[in-house]
């Protein structure tokens, strides 16, 4: 990897303050196998959860068995007449919401669904007696996909339904009059696979009863603990204050654990009933049936554009395969509602009409996973760029440096109501272009490969909105709103720091980056500082992580609770130098004045152990203080980027090879430059995973058919190539330091970068153009074989040819 930086914000930078390049203070634990994991723990008289699963995707649950000697282990869902069902409610006006019961109730829904829960001393024996259970099933209509989901008259997912639509978006402005400047139109149909998450730990939970605090803790690897407590208070009749929610280290995450999962509530309810201490841990083949809910978007895009290309108007149809549940808190209807939210992306277009729906199918409950729709957006966005820029014969470069909103415009209100921060969208492509070398790229095509293999380049431009806020989620009617982060901020007895936040760190690096911000602002060494998380018992509450909102939100609410801390340190610390205030100066962690200095330890230890050195107007509310935060505008900053890369592609064997990858980034002010590098790296790992590996496809009785890691295939270390990373920095006006949330952005967009680039190698063969994920080498050769037989035939016209297979 390389990077260059380019700044805009002029801040001098302290060493070990915004912008410093600290090390990671929480790999170390984990480098040296020292991390405290779910799977890790051990307490006495600890038993281990299995799940009877179905094996089918609809059904009928007609009778159940179970053998007599393991009665006593085993749990359907009429033995839990005290845990409610899980009913993520919306406030959207065509949502129909589920009930999701913690086991399978009358029927299931889809394959890998918990049908019964059993316990022993060791997972192998809760498996032995989960194979005792006989379950008698009566077959239903499946609904392998969103098809004939929609189609379905009777037998409906969920009986009272008027029909398998979870919901229905609908967004028009000005679209008729726009469409009607047209000279050009392109249309496209583009479709991506479901996926896993596989992060390297699935789900995880452990729950116990503290006789102490008569009070029910469950340790979960959640991004979201706060959230987690409330919802299994309720679904328990609990009050919330004997609801503890500890999470610790967690093994990734990426959205799959920033929902209730079904196992949660069932392992929360077993603790509560027996006061005794239970364990599930997902395995994989669980994570790849239960677990494949996510990225499944379908377009029919329709652009209207003028002879050079400047798109006019765009009017889009996405259908999301939702699966069979819609998740707690976010519901489903997040994800059509990010979608036609931010499908036009850095655009400058005026007209624009869309329907999003929602489907319910026989798969497993739709998750939101890194990127949000974004992924999927950007994909249907950036491919129709490049379809426009083929119809009317210029670079895709060039089409799109006239269509994105320009620097001068900024801050920019887009067609669909999003607030454009600030940034250089084009100056970000024109970077990404020169680092690519286009013309360079274009004449070793003109030239050819002595391998015979094929040269593309590819490119893509997104928009990441971040940390979105109180207005955004109410408008899409999720159960919870987020509001104010919270963070507690309190100097310890030896002049350390001690950083208290809500949120949860699942690989974001937290720990250092939260550290570095109080260290701008109070000097304290970024060793003397100490972030709690993760425990509902020792925190400040706050929605959790997601939406790439720690950094701005948190991160800002330490900012706050650090700022108020100085005063009060400042007053102490002029006492004790016998000096007025105004004339202390901060140099690191010292306070000066008049040729002498004492230490932020010094004044702790003033305020704890010696107090008759304290002003006699000291404030009384000491070193310690919570503030909350949220930023001036709550609707999302917006970090963005322009990825491209070059390809190889091997026309014998459907091989693709990437030659090269750039990514420009500005995600305004960085907290930690090499936190920023490694975000993006894994999340271009993630993309090249969408782009040309993973899928989880059904048959069409709802069955998956990739459950193990040799059917669901990863990118590994030699298919992620060397990144060249540029970044600028333009802070956001409207949060602290002008930092912007950037973890998900990543991921966004090499999907699009990578079959731009590999359609653009196979267009002198004439082949199809590739437009849906992955992109196999079954399927370059199909676009191929197409093509030739395309121009053999003379009646597939090139503009219009897709591959289906």
């Amino acid at each position: 990897m390389t990077t260059e930086h380019a700044s805009t914000h002029g801040r001098p930078g302290k060493p070990q303050g915004v912008g410093a390049r600290v090390p990671r203070k929480e790999d170390a634990r984990h480098l040296h196998g020292k991390g405290n994991f779910v799977a890790d723990m051990a307490m006495p008289g600890l038993s281990e959860v299995a799940f009877l699963r179905s094996p089918l995707a609809h059904a009928r649950i007609t009778a159940v068995r179970v053998a007599d000697q393991i009665a006593g282990n085993v749990f359907l869902r009429q033995a839990m007449p005290d845990a409610r069902d899980i009913v993520a409610d919306s406030t959207l006006p065509t949502y129909q919401a589920s009930a999701q019961p913690p086991l399978a109730s009358g029927k299931v829904r889809f394959v890998g669904e918990p049908v019964a829960m059993v316990f022993a001393p060791t997972r192998a024996e809760a498996e032995d007696y989960a194979e005792l259970i006989e379950v008698d099933y009566d077959d239903l209509p499946v609904y392998a996909d969103v098809d004939s989901a929609q189609a379905a008259q009777g037998d409906l997912l969920h009986e009272q339904w008027r029909d398998n639509v979870f919901v229905t978006l609908n967004a028009d402005k000005q679209f008729d009059e726009h469409a009607a400047q047209a000279e050009v139109v392109v249309r496209r149909k583009i479709d991506l696979a479901r996926q896993c998450m596989v992060p390297m730990e699935g789900k995880a939970v452990l729950a116990y009863w503290d006789h102490q605090a008569d009070q029910l803790v469950v340790v979960s690897a959640t991004q979201v603990p706060h959230m987690i407590r409330s919802v299994l208070a309720q679904c328990l009749d609990l009050e919330q204050g004997r609801v503890r929610v500890v999470s610790p280290d967690v093994g990734g995450a990426f959205g799959y654990k920033c929902v209730l999962q079904q196992e949660e509530l069932c392992v929360a309810w077993l603790a509560k009933t027996f006061k005794r201490p239970f364990r599930f841990i997902e395995d994989r083949r669980e994570h790849l049936t239960a677990g494949a809910n996510s990225r499944e978007h379908h377009y029919e895009m329709v652009a209207y554009a003028d002879r050079r290309g400047r798109l006019l108007a765009l009017d889009a149809k996405i259908t999301i395969d939702g699966g069979a549940y819609s998740v707690w808190p976010f519901t489903i209807g997040l994800e059509p509602g990010q979608a036609i939210g931010n499908l036009p992306g850095p655009y400058a277009f005026k007209g624009y009409r869309c329907v999003t729906r929602a489907v319910a199918t026989n798969k497993p409950g739709f998750v939101p996973y890194r990127g949000v729709a974004r992924t999927g957006v950007c994909f249907a966005m950036e491919l129709t760029m490049d379809a426009i820029a083929r119809e009317v014969g210029r670079e895709p470069w060039e089409v799109r440096l006239e269509n994105l909103v320009q620097g001068e415009q900024m801050p920019f209100v887009n067609v669909t109501g999003k607030h454009l921060d600030s940034g250089d969208y084009p100056a970000s492509l024109q970077q990404a272009m020169d680092m690519i070398d286009v013309a360079a790229v274009r004449e070793r095509q003109r030239q050819g490969e002595a391998d015979g293999r094929l040269i593309g380049v590819g490119l893509a431009t997104y928009t990441e909105q971040a940390a979105h806020g109180t207005s955004v989620f109410a408008a899409w009617g999720t159960p919870v709103i987020p509001g104010f982060d919270q963070a507690t901020a309190r100097v310890t007895p030896d002049g350390g720091l001690e950083l208290r936040v809500g949120v949860h760190s699942h690989g974001q690096g937290m720990e250092t980056t939260f550290a570095q911000i109080a260290n701008e602002i109070l000097g304290v060494d970024v060793g003397s500082i100490k972030l709690l998380h993760g425990d509902t018992g020792q925190t400040p509450f706050s929605t959790g992580t997601y939406a790439s909102r720690s950094l701005v939100m948190s991160g800002g609410a330490v900012s706050q609770a650090c700022k108020r801390l100085l005063p009060r340190l400042t007053h102490i610390g002029a006492h004790l130098l016998q000096a007025d205030p105004a004339s202390v100066v901060w140099n690191q962690d010292r306070l000066e004045a008049g040729g002498k200095s004492v230490s932020v330890k010094d004044v702790a230890d003033a305020w704890y152990l010696r107090p008759q050195l304290l002003p006699p107007d000291v404030d009384p509310a000491g070193l310690e203080v919570t503030v909350g935060y949220k930023p001036k505008v709550d609707t999302g900053c917006f970090t963005y980027a322009t990825h491209a890369a070059v390809v190889a592609v091997d026309p014998g064997t459907g091989g693709v090879e990437i030659l090269d990858y750039v990514v420009v980034e500005d995600c305004g002010t960085m907290i930690n430059p090499m936190v920023v590098e490694g975000q993006t790296i894994g999340g271009v790992a993630q993309g090249i995973g969408t782009a040309f590996y993973e899928e989880t496809p059904y048959d069409e009785n709802g069955q998956p058919l990739a459950s193990t890691l040799a059917d669901y295939m990863l990118p590994g270390a030699t298919e992620v190539p060397n990144m060249r990373l540029h970044h600028f920095e333009t802070p956001s006006p409207h949060t602290e330091f002008g930092a912007k949330g950037m973890g998900e952005g990543g991921a966004i967009a090499p999907p699009a970068v990578l079959f731009n680039a590999v359609n653009d190698a196979l267009r002198p063969l004439g082949a199809a153009e590739l437009l849906r994920t992955p992109l196999s080498p079954t399927r370059v050769l199909a676009a191929i074989a197409q093509g030739v037989a395309a121009q053999a035939k003379q009646t597939v016209q090139p503009a219009t040819a897709q591959v289906m297979a």
